[in-house]
């Protein structure tokens, strides 16, 4: 749930940037699936890497609504926050384990 909101603000972010609207990959749509599998250390470190990015994405949204509120030119600080959005995205992704080209391990 809370990945989804980040890649809904990731969205309201690129937008006010000025870019546009990407199209999520496989990994980014499925990560908390993915991530689901994986050994807790990597579930742990993304679980803290979703709560931190929270922790930067809303008062980042808040101060960019407020400056394009007002009429001011956001676009500068909009692609900075993205840009870390971006960043701290790609590096959660890093987490999932390698995949193999039978996909994920199932057990019964």
């Amino acid at each position: 749930m809370r990945w989804a909101a980040l890649g809904e603000a990731g969205q309201v972010v690129a937008m006010l940037a000025g870019l546009e609207a990407e199209h999520p990959t496989r990994e980014i749509r499925n990560f908390p699936a993915l991530i689901r599998d994986a050994e807790k250390w990597r579930r742990d470190l993304a679980d803290q890497g979703c709560a931190d990015l929270a922790a930067v994405m809303e008062p980042g949204i808040a101060a960019l609504l407020a400056v394009n509120a007002r009429g001011a030119d956001c676009k500068p600080a909009a692609l900075a926050l993205w840009r870390e959005f971006a960043a701290a995205r790609a590096a959660m992704l890093a987490l999932l384990p390698p995949a193999s080209k039978l996909g994920p391990r199932r057990s019964a």
